[in-house]
């Protein structure tokens, strides 16, 4: 049998197919590929010849087990299965016995060669049906997302589960046969690479399997480990491995984490670190257009060279140099791999101080590098950089001397433009703060006390240094001593240069520099560099001082006698602190002494650099946090949460400024993203609700003094934020009753507190009652003695307070009790009102500039809680009238002194201080305005509740009678269905509001009612704002007004055109925003009364005083949201806002169309009126302005569809467009829109609309503009040529009109016609309204009826819309632009695009 394999050789084919042809004499041939059928038999004969004669059976039998790899699909799975077991069994067997024949002496040339063709066709067997396995693994895997094929699916399951647990102890016999050292079968050379590769092709075919990188099969991963490590140490398997891991990187990304575990463990555990450079230098050499255009591939190599550096930073460190060139190429993901590499490098080598001066000079160019791509063009690699730098800081591996860039570059990417860069930016700051070397407590206040102590103190020292330290050695003395050095330095510039010497010091421009730098490289010991520099300055600046000295016998001397001038006559007022230099013969006793003062020096220095860098830190920090606070309303929720994640960290170190961020935290408690509402909460959680200390006291403590500390000075809407937030945690039981006993300690004063602390305790309690209101219902009494007692008129603030807190009682009723229960009042004899009603008259007499908050807080708590709450307060105004007659009757008892005091009010003879006036008067419109909350909310709902309760007893007794009686009768029947429609329920209701409408308006303001007494009074206040000239007494009597216009429809339109006068006319701001309010109000309760009005209040956007507008804008935005107001051409004023100079006015603004964004279609209906309006040259509104007006407003606009159509409607605006102004902001709109294909048919459709505009530069540069857009985001071929072809259309008409119009001048030497003149840009803003309006201005407009009357004429069918613009028209009179509505004017339907005016009526 021996004798017989000699005569052939078995070659390892590149092809299955190969053995089926004859290659040639001596090379083995299949004979024949036996059908299916017969291969089983086959098999059976092979088992049996391995019985007998061992491996080297396959001699014979090679035919049938390449038949099966043959036939591999048609075979049946436990053939196949057979097949498999057999070759591990005879290729263990053969790999067992080897090393036995192997060893023997006597091994024949014919055995030789019989067993390596065994060996290899063994092999060739046996990876043959692993590459076959796993090919239908995969194809198994594959199926596995089939829904279909069940069956299959199940079968190739179970099949593959079989061969994934034959795979590890495959890979272990081969790993185990590749040990042995069978050279000898090769008689002694190299094993032939064909073979090493068919062994090692198994494993590497393994792994392209995409699952092998599961956690499940790391047996595997670490079985083929060893084996390509035993072909790597014992076959010279470096070269193919290389190429071949190569290869594999860049065509299967999952192999990249599995081959760096691998090239690690080869590295560190086989010495193999040649590969780790071979591999690098491969994937370096990459041409970098390739790697650009093959993005699969990149990713391969990105994620190999990572997952390397965090396994063995080291060895990727010293090829570091060979991947760097791609930093420079177009590929993102190398460029990030690559920096991720460095960050590792940093981490886990280059950290610490005992770095060498290389390893450090490394570190730091690996940070700069770093640095410089924090500001990379693609956003991808500027969040992985900070993400980098995050990771660095948190491992404390960024030296000291690079905090401040780095922190100002993680400033400055706050700004960009990318969420997620934005959001790591942030993440990167929070990770300096936490990780700060500098202090626990980063206040630039506190930091600066310190530091210019320091720096002081630091200066006393050098001065005294100074003065000690110069008698101690002379110049001449060290120049002495230094001689010797210096000569020989000297005499070695007239040798040549010594290999590998360069000159690198270059003269300076001036000799004083030169000289400067002489000095220095004396004084740093450098003689060599000073001489030369020396020599080349004497040829420099010959004849210049210092180096005009007479020549010496030789330059030598020459030179050594300019060193000597130079540096005797430097060392007196130079450097004076530096540490003397010289040769070690100068150390001497007298030298000693210096060192305690020189160490104590430095200690200085390094305590004040110390400072000085935690102070400009807490700087940038201070700067971070105004632009991070600004981010907490972003659309993006991550950005959101890791700005509120920042302020808790801010906050944890002590910053002032971060208090700001966490009342701006405040507000998205009400925010619809569950998770930015978590996050507030977990945010309070951490700030406030884990106070440190051990006792639960201490704890109590600390928390309730930061919830104080937020409330100082806190707006209303910050109280009602905190109040919700605290209420939720009460819900949940998180606030211990420790908190809650202390804060009734502060409050009856039995701790102790100041005046604000007892005042917030008294808050907290309120807000913790919202969630709990037994928290007050218990204590009730406490409250009224101690809060409402004889020393209120000390604090109105906290009695204020008080009455705010009792108040949560009525709006937090019982939870027991039923829907139709009473509501909960107390009686009208109860302490608390007797002590509200003897406050608030004491009270009244005195003059106080927080009685009116009290009063109003106090009447609101007697019509919420008491019963007979109208009789408490009446009787409280007859009270306090009485104390005005009073105080009238002294003063006409008071002829003597007939002048009258700038604080009190004069009519005729008699006078009264200013603020009992204004008391009274702000008491009877809050009495007013209670009395009419109450009638229509309290009174109606008792008075259906109870209505509820006796038809719910009646239908009880009915449901009982009518058991007995027939059903039959009609009536019945027709009863039984009103109430099933509820029409009864319907018309009782309306019959109850028709009652309280008729007290509203025939009983609270007749001549019986207490009201209709003062009703005077108000309007005589208002109507002669020159007799009572008080701004605060106007103030309250034009609020007062307007309560009361909110009692009786028919007072109030006989007194809106008083109220809209004084609104347009007054001169104080207080009385202006009073009146805006109360007309929102009245907008809601008496809407047909109001709408004739509404430009009047439009008209108050433009006031000249900034309180003002803000407070029109937010009444606007409250009325328009609810539909109260219809919007009108005048929204054009509210997106004029969006320029004002105040923030505050600016976010009201941006925060309406924000809100209007969400009504449908509501922007894109009011755009087109809003561009007419604002574009008008005489609109007032800038160029730039327009634009970021509209910069804003078209980011509402998403939809294709409302894009195609503005597309249309705006070139359809260029045909009556007139002034050159307005083609320009035509032309911008249209860049502002997202251009679809269907967007861009549209421009092409409408060409001749503009054509004629294209002369204008700046409209043909708009148009440009849009092309260029399209044309970068490429798309199908037919969208590049309408592109083209439309730019070709563009270009035409642009060169056309300009060759025309310098035709036309030629010719007629008619001018240009001028463009429309740019106002100053100080005028951003839209000219202000005149306070100082005609009496004629203010007509009453006429009453709704008639309109009515016309809308309900018939009218025509509709036709087709037209689109018009405003500003198409002709310019308007001035009477038709006035804020005033006549008849032919009011349009009978308004919509949002087409509006007429009258003078095109006409």
């Amino acid at each position: 049998m021996a004798a017989a394999a000699a005569s052939w050789e078995f070659h390892l084919p590149l092809v299955p197919a190969d053995l089926l042809r004859d290659s040639g004499p001596g090379c083995y041939v299949v004979q024949e590929v036996l059908p299916v059928p017969e291969i089983p038999s086959a098999l059976a004969a092979f088992r049996t010849a391995f019985r007998a004669r061992g491996a080297l059976a396959v001699l014979q039998h090679f035919d049938s087990l390449y038949s099966l790899l043959h036939h591999f699909q048609a075979a049946g799975t436990a053939v196949k299965e057979d097949a498999l077991e057999l070759m591990m069994r005879v290729v263990s067997h053969h790999s067992s016995k080897l090393p036995a024949i192997l060893d023997g002496s006597g091994l024949s040339h014919a055995d030789r060669a019989a067993h390596q063709n065994a060996l290899k066709m063994n092999c060739y067997l046996l990876t043959g049906l692993v590459d076959a396995f796993e090919m239908e693994a995969y194809k198994s895997g594959l199926l596995e997302v089939d829904p279909g094929g069940k069956n299959k699916k199940n079968r190739t399951k179970a099949s593959g589960s079989l061969w994934e647990e034959e795979r590890e102890p495959l890979l272990r016999l081969l790993t185990q046969l590749l040990q042995l050292d069978l050279r000898q079968l090769w008689g002694g050379l190299v094993v032939e690479e064909e073979f090493v590769s068919l062994v090692t092709g198994c494993c590497y075919r393994i792994m392209e399997n995409p699952s092998i990188g599961l956690q499940k099969y790391r047996a595997t991963q670490e079985a083929m480990t060893h084996l390509l490590a035993a072909a790597l140490t014992h076959y010279d398997h470096m070269f193919n491995a290389t190429v071949k891991i190569t290869q594999m990187l860049q065509h299967f990304e999952h192999v990249a984490p599995v081959f760096a575990q691998a090239v690690s463990f080869w590295a560190t555990e086989y010495g193999l670190k040649n590969l780790v450079g071979e591999l690098l230098r491969e994937i370096g050499q990459k041409c970098l257009q390739d790697l650009a255009r093959d993005a699969s591939g990149i990713k391969g190599y990105a994620t190999f060279i990572t997952e390397l550096a965090e396994q063995i930073p080291a060895l990727v460190l010293s090829n570091m140099s060979v991947l760097l060139h791609h930093l420079d190429g177009e590929s993102y993901m190398m460029r990030n791999a690559i920096l991720a590499a460095m960050a590792g490098v940093l981490v886990q080598v280059l950290n610490g101080d005992q770095l060498d001066e290389a390893a450090r000079g490394t570190r730091d160019k690996f940070l700069n590098m770093l640095q410089a791509h924090v500001c990379d063009i693609n956003s991808f690699v500027r969040s992985r950089v900070l993400q980098l730098f995050t990771r660095i800081v948190q491992c404390k591996a960024l030296p000291l001397t690079q905090f401040q860039s780095v922190v100002s570059l993680a400033v400055g990417r706050l700004k960009d433009k990318s969420v997620v860069v934005v959001k790591n930016a942030i993440q990167l700051l929070a990770a300096f703060l936490s990780n700060n070397p500098f202090s626990c407590k980063l206040s630039c206040t506190d930091l600066a006390e310190p530091l210019k102590k320091e720096v002081q103190k630091l200066q006393e020292m050098r001065d005294r240094g100074r003065s000690t330290a110069a008698p101690a050695i002379t110049p001449e003395e060290e120049w002495e001593a230094m001689l010797p050095e210096v000569r020989a330095a000297t005499q070695q510039l007239f040798q040549p240069l010594q290999e590998g010497e360069e000159e690198v010091l270059e003269v300076e421009e001036t000799a004083e520099s030169t000289s400067e730098q002489i000095t220095g490289l004396l004084r740093k010991l450098n003689y060599k560099s000073a001489a030369r520099l020396t020599q080349k300055a004497l040829c420099h600046f010959r004849g210049k001082e210092p180096f005009s000295c007479p020549t010496e016998e030789n330059e030598e001397a020459t030179v050594l006698g300019i060193l000597k001038r130079l540096y005797t006559g430097s060392c007196p007022g130079e450097n004076s602190e530096a540490p003397l230099h010289g040769n070690s013969c100068l150390e001497t006793e007298e030298v000693v002494p210096e060192e305690q003062p020189q160490t104590e020096l430095v200690k200085q220095e390094m305590l004040v650099q110390y400072l000085q860098d935690a102070y400009n830190f807490s700087l940038k920090i201070t700067e971070a946090l105004s632009l991070i606070s600004k981010m907490m309303y972003e659309n993006s929720v991550s950005v959101v949460q890791e700005a509120i994640e920042f302020f808790v960290t801010v906050s944890q170190f002590g910053v002032p400024q971060a208090l700001l961020g966490v009342r701006r935290m405040l507000p998205l408690i009400w925010s619809k993203e569950p998770g930015i509402k978590e996050a507030v909460l977990n945010a309070f959680r951490q700030l406030y609700l884990s106070p440190s200390g051990d006792l639960e006291r201490a704890r109590a403590q600390g928390l309730v003094n930061s919830l104080s500390l937020i409330m100082v000075d806190a707006s209303l809407g910050t109280i009602q934020c905190l109040e919700q937030i605290i209420s939720e945690f009460v819900q949940k039981d998180e606030i211990k009753p420790a908190v809650i006993q202390l804060l009734w300690e502060r409050f009856t004063e039995k701790s102790q507190c100041t005046s604000l602390e007892r005042r917030a305790a008294v808050m907290l309690l309120g807000m913790m009652a919202r969630g709990k209101p037994e928290i007050i219902g218990s204590n009730l009494d406490v409250l009224v003695s101690v809060g409402l007692s004889e020393k209120v008129c000390e604090d109105y603030r906290l009695a204020q307070e008080v009455c705010n807190v009792i108040s949560k009682l009525a709006s937090n009723p019982k939870p027991g009790l039923g829907k139709n229960s009473a509501p909960f009042r107390l009686p009208q004899n109860h302490m608390l009102f007797g002590c509200l009603s003897e406050t608030v008259s004491k009270g009244f007499g005195q003059p106080s500039g927080h009685w009116i908050p009290f009063m109003e807080a106090a009447v609101a708590l007697i019509y919420e809680l008491a019963e007979g709450a109208e009789e408490i307060c009446a009787h409280i105004l007859q009270v306090c009238s009485q104390q005005v007659l009073e105080k009238l009757q002294e003063a006409d008892g008071q002829k003597a002194d007939r002048g009258v005091s700038p604080s009190r009010v004069s009519d005729g003879a008699s006078s009264l201080p200013t603020f009992l006036l204004m008391h009274l008067v702000s008491l009877v419109g809050q009495v007013a305005l209670q009395q009419v909350a109450y009638l229509e909310v309290s009174v109606s709902a008792e008075l259906r509740r109870r209505r509820i309760l006796k038809e719910e007893e009646k239908s009880k007794k009915h449901s009982d009678s009518s058991m007995t009686k027939q059903r039959t009768q009609s009536t019945r029947n027709e009863t039984s269905m009103e109430e099933e429609l509820g029409l009864v329920g319907a018309s009782a209701d309306d019959t109850e509001a028709e009652l309280i409408h008729s007290i509203c308006e025939t009983e609270l303001l007749d001549g019986k009612h207490l009201f209709s007494a003062f009703v005077p009074l108000v309007l005589k206040i208002c109507n002669n704002p020159g007799l009572y000239s008080d701004s605060a007494l106007s103030a309250a009597a034009a609020l007062t007004l307007g309560k009361m216009c909110m009692i009786s429809s028919e007072f109030c339109d006989s007194h809106l055109r008083l109220l809209f006068t004084m609104m347009e006319k007054s001169a104080l701001p207080g009385v202006r925003s009073n009146l805006i309010i109360a007309a929102g109000d009245l907008a809601i309760r008496f809407p047909n009364l109001l709408e004739p009005w509404t430009a009047h209040l439009y008209a108050r956007l433009r006031d000249p005083c900034p309180s003002v507008r803000q407070t029109a804008g937010v009444v606007l935005t409250h009325l328009i949201l609810k539909d109260m107001v219809k919007v009108k051409g005048q929204v054009s004023e509210m997106a004029a806002l969006l320029i004002d100079p105040e923030e505050a006015i600016t976010e009201v603004a941006r925060n309406f169309f924000s809100e209007l964004s969400n009504k449908g279609n509501a922007i894109y209906n009011l755009l087109p009126d809003i561009i007419s309006h604002l574009s008008d040259p005489n609109g007032g509104v800038e160029e730039e302005s327009f634009h970021t007006i509209m910069r804003h407003l078209f980011s509402y606009i998403t939809k294709d569809k409302q894009t195609e159509s503005l597309v249309e409607k705006l070139c359809q605006r260029f045909r009556t467009a007139r002034t050159e102004r307005q083609y320009r902001d035509l032309s911008r709109c249209l860049t502002l829109l997202p251009l679809s294909e269907r967007g861009l048919h549209k421009l092409q459709d409408n060409f001749d609309c503009f054509a004629d505009k294209l002369q204008d530069p700046a409209v043909y540069s708009c148009f440009q503009t849009v092309l260029a857009r399209f044309r970068r985001a490429g798309g199908k071929p037919e969208t590049k040529t309408l592109v083209d072809e439309l730019e070709q259309k563009l270009s035409a008409s642009h060169n056309r009109g300009l060759d025309s119009a310098e035709t036309c001048q030629e010719s007629s030497g008619m001018p240009m016609p001028e463009p429309a003149k740019r106002k100053p840009p100080g005028s951003s803003r839209r000219q202000a309204l005149s306070t100082a309006n005609r009496d004629e201005d203010f007509v009453t407009p006429p009453s709704r009826t008639l309109r009515k009357h016309k809308r309900t004429q018939k009218r025509p069918p509709p036709k087709k819309a037209i689109v018009a613009f405003s500003s198409d028209e002709e310019n308007s009179s001035e009477d038709e632009r006035s804020a005033e509505l006549i008849e032919e004017e009011t349009p009978t339907k308004t919509t949002p695009i087409t509006r007429s005016s009258a003078r095109r009526l006409r």
